[in-house]
């Protein structure tokens, strides 16, 4: 192939332009940001949960501490009842034998169901402690969360407008150049990330391999027009007055 040696020199703009887009694709896919959400995300999912486990927590005391008050109730009720008994003067000897029998059975079930009650409404006030400093380092790690993200967001912004202005400039530099030249750029780019390197001091800066005997040779006698390859590398070698031919 032929090409003027001013087109084959744009071929090395294009390729610092590709190089350019490349790493800037490689800096969008990696933002720093990525790795800190992705632990954050955790953070919240497992603060979530445990603040789940204490709300259902709290909702079964909750639901012991009414059924024991009603407990606690019905004893009430019933002993009330039976000294009501006692005290209408109705009641024979047995019976109030009976009845005073049953009202200290029921003084200590009244006093075991409060002692019950207490212990619960001891547990409810330490999972009620529990839940509140869940939910307090919930909202701290999902506002963290939500910071992070939004400096994830700004920063891939940033890098898209920077890719954005660089894919046109690119694309001028390629309009510029014939486009039997760009093809065969492009094929080579499709394999490996460097398709045009230039030849400096008889050394290849893409595959950093300096010529051999042989290659510079037939560098030395290519017609300017003449496009040629690296036989390392196989990207097309871009001669210019540094290339120490």
């Amino acid at each position: 192939m032929h090409a003027d040696p001013a087109d084959q020199r744009r071929l090395l703009d294009l390729q610092q332009a590709d190089t350019a887009l490349t790493q800037l694709t490689h800096r969008r896919t990696h933002l720093p940001e990525e790795a800190v959400i992705t632990e954050l995300t955790g953070l919240v999912n497992t603060t979530t949960d445990n603040q789940a486990r204490f709300e259902a927590a709290a909702s079964d005391l909750d639901r012991d501490i009414a059924r024991v008050e009603r407990e606690i109730e019905q004893v009430r009720n019933r002993a009330d009842r039976d000294r009501a008994r006692q005290d209408s003067g109705a009641a024979g000897a047995k019976e109030l034998t009976s009845l005073a029998h049953e009202l200290e059975t029921l003084a200590r079930r009244q006093s075991e169901l409060e002692d019950q009650q207490l212990e619960l409404m001891e547990r409810r006030e330490a999972v009620a402690e529990q839940e509140a400093a869940e939910g307090k380092l919930l909202a701290e790690r999902r506002a963290e969360l939500a910071e992070v993200t939004a400096a994830r967001d700004a920063a891939a912004a940033s890098i898209d407008a920077e890719a954005a202005a660089q894919r046109a400039a690119r694309d001028a530099i390629a309009a510029d150049i014939p486009a039997d030249l760009v093809a065969l750029y492009e094929k080579i780019r499709k394999t490996k990330p460097i398709a045009a390197a230039m030849l400096r001091q008889r050394r290849c800066e893409s595959c950093r391999i300096e010529q051999s005997g042989a290659e510079l040779a037939e560098l030395r006698s290519a017609a300017p027009s003449d496009v040629m390859r690296c036989d390392n590398c196989r990207a097309i070698l871009v001669r210019t007055g540094e290339s120490g031919l």
